[in-house]
């Protein structure tokens, strides 16, 4: 199989919801990281073979986005572009699709995109088109995440599997404080200035506003503040602080065969070694992330003990701490050396979750930290849609 190799990696900072992002669209988001992971390497367009995109949320963006990015990028209209919606997957399932593509020998350079602009999704009036007679109309939340498998809120499923594990409400607080704190130090340090393109937005008045830092973290979190929340939706251990909020953002990486980079003289951010996806229960996502690395370790040949660094989206606090315990198969001295290397400069709680977005950010992330202690094997992995999940494991030379 031909070596894949990832030489380019840039997201825009995630907004919050309603705030500094909120009148970009998501086609507007993703062209911003699209373009820049281009121009960070001066890649010529005609270079890219195909163009893969995630988004979750399609009712926030006009029909077939990915062929509207291709235009709005500047990449050639002769280059074929692909679509994906596999929930907070999306984007890392695309760079899966690129890495496929890739090792087939089908194309040698594509990019791997995501994006989201939560605020801009619309409510959702049904059967108003057919007019209403008598009484009001009722506006539909299609941000309210419901697994309608299950039929019920997924941040209830998520507190329940996790009481299931021995990680109460405690526990969630506790590592979704850690994220923030761990976010900051990190930022204070320069870290982030790796991955996040700075966004401009323009004002009515005066000079447009720089963005490049990431909104949604807080620097007052305590966990007093934390435990003085309550669960939502009525269930028993997931509450505002301790799940990210809805987000604004975009992400983006090239990928390319091993035979291309060294051809065009360019540096090899990291090594992809192999992928994995899979799919379980409809309430087993806080724990699928464990079995999709555990099954791209076997690809790769790669011990867990053998990782440096882990990154675990945290769709919940609840999810790296169910999946870390899962992987340590409960041998507490494992879960705590998996806890000293994972998420190490934060995680969704603080940085914020745009759906279609975060895989790529997972990756990237990765990718910049270990360049920065010498290399070596990382993961990172999501969940997504109802029990499925993504993983992949990287090495940096």
């Amino acid at each position: 199989m031909r070596e894949m190799v990832v030489v380019s990696a840039v997201r825009t900072p995630f907004g919050r919801f309603g705030g500094l992002l909120r009148d970009f669209s998501a086609v507007d988001l993703g062209t911003i990281a699209v373009k820049n992971v281009m121009k960070k390497i001066d890649l010529d367009p005609r270079e890219v073979d195909e163009l893969f995109l995630g988004v979750a949320v399609l009712s926030g963006t006009a029909s077939v986005p990915a062929r509207q990015i291709l235009f709005t990028a500047g990449l050639p209209q002769e280059t074929p572009s692909l679509t994906i919606d596999r929930a907070c997957c999306s984007s890392m399932t695309a760079a899966a699709l690129a890495m496929r593509n890739i090792a087939a020998g089908d194309i040698d350079c594509a990019i791997a995109a995501g994006m989201e602009a939560m605020s801009q999704t619309p409510l959702v009036a049904r059967n108003v088109r057919w007019g209403v007679r008598l009484g009001g109309i009722l506006l539909e939340e299609p941000l309210f995440m419901r697994n309608p498998i299950a039929d019920i809120p997924i941040a209830v499923g998520v507190g329940d599997v996790s009481l299931e594990y021995g990680l109460g409400r405690e526990a969630q607080d506790a590592w979704a404080l850690q994220s923030h704190q761990r976010y900051f130090q990190a930022f204070e340090a320069g870290k982030y200035s790796d991955e996040i393109h700075p966004v401009e937005i323009p004002q009515k008045k005066g000079p447009a506003i720089v963005m490049n830092r990431d909104e949604s973290p807080r620097t007052d979190t305590s966990m007093e503040k934390l435990s003085a929340l309550s669960p939502v939706y009525g269930g028993k251990t997931v509450t505002a602080g301790n799940a990210p909020g809805l987000n604004d953002g975009a992400s983006a990486l090239v990928l390319m065969s091993r035979e291309k980079q060294e051809a065009m003289g360019l540096e090899a951010l990291a090594t992809v070694v192999s992928h994995a996806n899979m799919a379980g229960d409809p309430l087993s996502s806080p724990y699928m992330p464990a079995q999709s690395m555990w099954k791209a370790l076997e690809k790769a040949g790669v011990s867990l003990k053998e990782l440096k660094r882990i990154e675990i989206n945290e769709a919940f606090a609840a999810t790296p701490l169910v999946s870390m315990k899962v992987l340590s198969d409960g041998d507490d001295r494992v879960v705590e050396h998996l806890r000293s290397i994972t998420n190490i400069n934060g995680g969704a709680v603080a940085i914020g979750h745009p759906t279609g977005a975060s895989g790529a950010r997972l990756m990237m992330t990765l990718i910049y930290e270990l360049r920065r202690i010498g290399g070596g094997y990382g993961s990172a992995a999501i969940c997504g849609g109802y029990g499925q999940s993504d993983a992949v494991i990287l090495r940096v030379d």
